[in-house]
């Protein structure tokens, strides 16, 4: 008896160790069958375009019969649900803005599925694991939170797989449309000649309907008919033409941007001053570097990188306006900073943004109009980070940019100034006595009092 249950043993583990290793595959439509006499147990594995799935049940007694008469090898998948991952320091949830990706589509580590809009930043949220999506827990436009679920994944496999299939049943497609016009020309032809024989037996009563049809109308003609009312000749759309209101809910960013400015100006005590520069040496040394400058750089020389400099010079000049006002209930200290991190404005199409550059008093006009480029572009697209936006001592707004020759900017908070530049212009101005036109620019300057 127990020789019996040894040879039993043994055959049951020598049965799972083959088909844990093999390589081979059955067809389609060929199920197989495991059965564990130890764990009184069966199995039942179907082979589903390439894919195999488990049937299990609890049985009694069950030998093993034929079981190597046909092999498989068992791919196994596991779904893992992925979270809202964290967004920011002080930031607990944010707008589903985008799905990058639709349920079914396979995604690669590391590959961007969605994008969540903060307060400050369009965060990107990346699969981390490798596999197929197979379930969405949020709709666009949806408001989610940090560590709340945001879509299933089916670990493993390969995008092999799926155009192949898509390969196969697009080799199926024609064929089905090849077959369906040979019916409908042979239809319409019996049709065509059943109606040309019985047209002519329908002719009578057409004209027995058109001369009831002429009694209708002169007795209608004999009634007299309502005077329709009076119309202005000019109607409301003719006056205004075609009016329609739209409305667009406001991005997450523009409400904080605005709500940011709102504060600035009910919390600063500010006071606006307004110069204005002579730009000629300006011009003409741009206009005599810009070229070689572009061809060894690969840079424009603007008119930022100079502003970017003097302002570095005139905040080491002048401490305090590069310094902040910090502490509870409005602030009671103020800190000073040995360097200069320069925000600079920039527009982008959700609202205005303040990239940072760092150490401003340490780069070059070359590197501070390489490090300018490189934050717009980063704005405009939509990639910037809140790392690039934050610790700004002093702000330089261009609105010259749309034309403008005066204005008045906001502080961003908490620095204590800022600088406003406006488009230049060719003026009159009183040189040594005479008049003469020169490019004239009007700056602004606004700091708190």
């Amino acid at each position: 008896m127990h020789l019996a249950v040894i040879r039993r043993v043994v055959f049951s583990i020598s049965a799972m160790h083959s088909l844990r290793y093999s390589s081979k595959l059955v067809s389609n439509t060929t199920p197989v069958v495991v059965r564990n006499s130890l764990l009184m147990q069966r199995r039942i594995f179907h082979n589903v375009n390439g894919s195999f799935i488990n049937d299990s049940k609890i049985t009694r007694n069950i030998s093993l019969p034929k079981l190597f008469a046909k092999q498989i090898q068992v791919r196994e998948y596991a779904s893992k649900v992925v979270k809202v991952p964290a967004l920011a320091e002080s930031i607990t949830e944010g707008t589903l803005s985008r799905w990058n990706k639709k349920v079914g589509d396979f995604v690669q580590q590391d590959e961007e599925v969605a994008t969540i809009e903060t307060d400050k930043v369009d965060a990107p949220v990346n699969s981390p694991y490798t596999g197929t999506i197979v379930e969405l827990y949020a709709k666009e436009d949806d408001t989610v939170s940090v560590d709340q679920d945001l879509f299933k994944i089916e670990t493993g496999g390969t995008p092999a797989e799926e155009t192949e299939t898509t390969k196969e049943e697009a080799k199926e497609e024609p064929k089905v449309e090849k077959e369906e016009p040979k019916v409908e020309k042979e239809e319409p032809k019996k049709e065509e000649l059943k109606e040309e024989k019985e047209e002519p037996k329908k002719e009578e009563p057409k004209k027995e309907e058109s001369k009831e049809r002429k009694k209708e109308l002169k007795e209608q003609e004999k009634i007299p008919s309502p005077s329709p009312p009076k119309t202005d000749s000019k109607s409301a759309t003719t006056l205004y033409g075609d009016r329609e209101d739209r409305h667009v809910k406001m991005n997450r960013m523009r409400l904080r941007i605005a709500e940011r400015l709102k504060e600035s100006q009910n919390t600063a005590a500010s006071l606006t001053t307004f110069n204005e520069i002579d730009m000629s040496n300006i011009i003409d040394l741009r206009n005599t570097y810009k070229d070689s400058i572009m061809q060894k750089h690969g840079v424009k020389l603007g008119f930022m990188s100079a502003f970017v400099k003097a302002s570095v010079f005139a905040l080491q000049e002048i401490p305090i306006v590069n310094a902040s006002i910090e502490g509870p209930d409005g602030g009671d200290t103020i800190v000073y900073r040995d360097y200069v991190d320069m925000s600079v404005a920039v527009a982008t199409p959700k609202g205005l943004v303040t990239p940072v550059v760092r150490n401003a008093h340490l780069l070059s006009f070359i590197e501070i109009e390489n490090a300018i480029a490189e934050l717009g572009k980063k704005a405009r697209d939509g990639k910037i980070t809140i790392e690039d936006m934050a610790g700004g001592t002093f702000t330089i707004s261009n609105g010259g940019v749309y034309g403008s020759l005066y204005g008045t900017p906001i502080i961003n908070m908490p620095q204590s100034a800022i600088l406003g530049m406006h488009a230049t212009k060719e003026r009159p101005v009183a040189v040594n006595g005479k008049v003469e036109i020169r490019p004239m620019i009007i700056y602004s300057v606004l700091n708190k009092s």
